[in-house]
């Protein structure tokens, strides 16, 4: 049996960038077909690098506590837990592994 190749990120995730085609812009490279197409919508202009960690507020009270409505007819609704919030424009918040454990320790919550 033939030993697989182990999986690996692309640089064009690493970087930051949003497609493959974006990268190969920056870098000065011929167009050529891709078999993958990128992921929608990451993290538009994102260029921080390791880990990163999402955090969704409400838009009323600024809250973490916002959770998705569960239903059919609800189709994206989230829920804020304070203020009883509801609605599709969620607040997204993305932060780098230092960002959040600062934010994880203002908040008073343990971490390992």
């Amino acid at each position: 049996m033939a030993k697989k190749k182990k999986l690996s990120t692309p640089e064009w995730i690493l970087e930051g960038y949003d497609s493959p085609a974006a990268y190969e812009k920056s870098k000065g490279v011929k167009k050529k077909e891709h078999r993958s197409v990128s992921p929608k919508n990451l993290n538009e202009g994102r260029k921080k690098k390791g880990n990163t960690f999402k955090v969704r507020r409400c838009p009323e009270c600024n809250s973490d506590e916002v959770s998705v409505v569960v239903g059919e007819e609800s189709k994206g609704m989230w829920e804020c837990k304070k203020c009883k919030w509801k609605g599709k424009d969620v607040k997204k918040e993305e932060l780098t592994e230092d960002e959040f454990m600062k934010y994880m320790d203002d908040k008073g919550e343990e971490v390992a």
